[in-house]
């Protein structure tokens, strides 16, 4: 062959690989800018990456041929995701939650399939359609439903038990479909010998790697383990996961189910969170790809074309399906206003949908028609979730008339055990931060009255004497049950900032000048919650590092009084609320000695002498007070200057002893 004949098969293969290589940038680019859009707006990335897939395929903008250049790596992030479902899936849980799992959850998955299914043989489908429909239609989505209860501090509720536990045999419930659906398209008979042979063969792979393979995954992990090396750690990480895939594959069965297997197996290992965490890249990057290829295979003009029955579909999944897990719900016990919430948590449709539908499409179960239609419902049922939970609440109301009778007895309950309470201290979440507060509480003689949505949690505390019951302190009418009106002060007690604020606006709404103390993770939300109208945030990874600093100083042996100015230097920076507190040498007196300084907040109410007048017309400071911040709406606390003028509804932060405290307070409000 001619040098010029090598030369053009050079060029060739370069050019091959520059569009290639641009296609690739151009997928991670638009991947990037949406998800980061979703983010934005708090929707799941999933859903970014199927609008990615949409708007750069074949059949949208064409700025990438064909889903080919990326379905194989797309083809492993199935691998992964069936892994982590295989690496999260526990036995105890599932044998703790077996009543809701095996109830429940067997129940919403085989009559959601029969009734979908069903309905595609009444359409002129063949049976194997309809099952592969059926299967699909019956899963919800396991990543957005967790996400969404977890913001609403819901998953310990009963209803986000219930959606768990489904979710749970809905995992289960995928793994036999795995199995059939690669060997239902062909003839009777054939099929029939094909489906017991793959009966077979999962029994035996089953036994060997859980009577084998766990034997030796302990041993062998621990190992590699061994050798101290994160490079060697993933690559036996990826070995193991990807060799079980492979020999599940060879046996005739699937790579997503023996990712599932490898998944089960190390999950017994201590090494299961550890491999969560390294594994979490690579899923969240291939998941993403195989997302954007769904999106890809979606026909506009297809969809335009039926557009009544993607309508159709997507009636079933939301109104449909919601009604149906309500009603089996309702049938199994639970009341009426728990099985609406079940059903509102998990009326869409979910990733494993994709998975079946795909495998389906690929085996030619599933005509190309429908499955973009299908894939169309889906993705349409899930952008509605996030805003059909935001409006449960009111519709279960509406729906359910008992609900009201519910809520009416657990506010009369929490009105009751507060009625008699006065100053006391609202305190949000019993967790172990919760009751250790108590606990200080409780050896101060201040009373408080605790708020939390984990019944079990609730119903033992009550139980030993304590003062805490079920409720929702995200919602005003549990706030007001609670006596926020004579409170003397809230605490947020659990790290979530989504619930915090919207704490914060009721009582902003309701008692603006009531002092409220946050609790969040890191400091990356402070400004945030103190804009909303927090007092103070204290934050985890903040007052840890202080506490570590201070041990290390002191190992090393800095004087105790040197650490000390240091931590207090620090948390006058970043908490101004304790400015005072360290300035002076005031210690804890007994009774009988001056008093100890305190917070204490005054509101400005209209007429007040205060309004219109600037803070340097006061001579507090000849009081003995001092202002420590100043709350005004759609303004961040901060700690005003002289020349500041003051207006109607600023919420004004004194430290000083009672007596002064109350002298200020009428020179503020009426002037002398």
């Amino acid at each position: 062959m001619s040098e010029s004949s090598y030369n053009r098969g050079d060029l060739v293969l370069t050019a091959s690989i520059l569009v290639h290589l641009s296609s690739l940038l151009l997928l991670l680019a638009a991947a990037v800018v949406t998800v980061v859009l979703c983010r934005t707006v708090k929707l799941p990335a999933m859903l970014g990456y199927l609008l990615v897939g949409m708007l750069i395929g074949p059949h949208a903008l064409g700025l990438i041929a064909s889903g080919d250049e990326v379905t194989h790596l797309a083809e492993f992030g199935v691998v992964f995701l069936m892994f982590t479902l295989g690496l999260e899936f526990s036995l105890a849980k599932l044998n703790a939650m077996r009543r809701v799992v095996f109830g429940l959850g067997a129940a919403q998955v085989v009559t959601t399939a029969a009734l979908a299914g069903g309905a595609a043989m009444l359409a002129g489908y063949s049976w194997q359609v309809g099952l592969a429909l059926g299967g699909a239609m019956a899963m919800s989505s396991t990543a957005m439903v967790s996400k969404l209860l977890s913001e609403r501090n819901e998953l310990n509720a009963p209803h986000g038990q219930n959606a768990i536990g489904i979710l749970l045999f809905q995992d289960l419930a995928v793994v036999p479909m795995l199995i059939m659906l690669p060997v239902l398209g062909r003839p009777g008979e054939e099929m029939l010998w094909a489906l017991g042979l793959a009966a077979l063969k999962i029994v035996f792979v089953l036994v060997l790697l859980l009577n084998v393979g766990q034997k030796l995954m302990r041993p062998w992990f621990n190992l590699v383990a061994k050798q101290h090396s994160s490079e060697l750690f993933m690559l036996n990480l990826l070995m193991v996961t990807l060799g079980i895939a492979w020999l599940t594959e060879m046996a005739g069965l699937s790579l997503a189910l023996g990712a599932f297997l490898a998944g089960m197996l190390i999950a017994e290992t201590e090494y299961r969170y550890q491999v969560e965490d390294d594994i979490r890249p690579f899923r969240d990057l291939l998941l993403g790809l195989f997302f954007v290829t769904v999106g890809m295979n979606l026909n506009f003009g297809t969809l335009a074309q039926q557009w009544w029955l993607v309508l159709l579909l997507l009636v079933f999944l939301l109104p449909g399906k919601i009604l149906l897990i309500a009603a089996l719900a309702r049938a199994l016990g639970h009341t009426p206003g728990n099985s609406l919430r079940t059903g509102f948590a998990l009326g869409q449709g979910g990733e494993f949908a994709f998975v079946l539908l795909a495998l389906a499409a690929l085996y030619g179960l599933m005509p190309a028609e429908l499955h973009q239609v299908l894939i169309a419902s889906v993705v349409l049922s899930m952008l509605a979730t996030p805003f059909v939970l935001q409006h449960s609440d009111k519709l279960v109301l509406r729906l359910a008339a008992s609900e009201w009778m519910s809520m009416a007895a657990n506010l009369h309950q929490i009105a009751v055990r507060t009625m008699q309470s006065q100053g006391h201290v609202v305190v949000c979440g019993y967790g172990r931060s919760g009751q250790s507060l108590a606990r200080l509480l409780n050896q101060e003689e201040i009373p408080f009255f605790a708020l939390d949505l984990d019944p079990e949690k609730v119903r033992e505390a009550a139980a030993a004497g304590e003062s805490v019951v079920f409720g929702d302190a995200a919602k005003r009418e549990v706030l007001m049950a609670a006596g926020l009106m004579r409170a003397r002060a809230l605490i947020v007690t659990y790290a979530d900032t989504h619930s915090a604020l919207r704490i914060l606006e009721l009582v902003h709404q309701i008692r603006p000048e009531l002092p409220v103390i946050v609790r969040t993770y890191d400091d990356s939300d402070i400004d945030k919650l103190k804009a909303a109208g927090a007092a103070e945030v204290v934050a985890e990874i903040m007052e840890g590092s202080l506490m570590l600093a201070s041990h290390t100083l002191m190992m090393l042996g800095v004087p105790l009084n040197r650490v000390l100015k240091r931590i207090r230097a620090v948390r006058e920076d970043r908490y101004q609320m304790f400015r005072g507190f360290f300035r002076g040498t005031v210690e804890d007196l007994e009774d009988g000695e001056r008093p100890l300084p305190r917070l204490h907040t005054l509101l400005l109410v209209g007429g007040a002498n205060a309004v219109g007048k600037t803070l340097g017309e006061f001579d507090l400071a000849a009081l003995h007070v001092e202002v420590k911040s100043l709350r005004r709406k759609n303004m961040p606390p901060a700690q005003p200057s002289p020349d500041f003028e003051l207006a109607e509804g600023d919420v004004l932060v004194l430290l000083g002893d009672p007596e002064s405290l109350a002298a200020a307070e009428m020179l503020l409000q009426q002037g002398h």
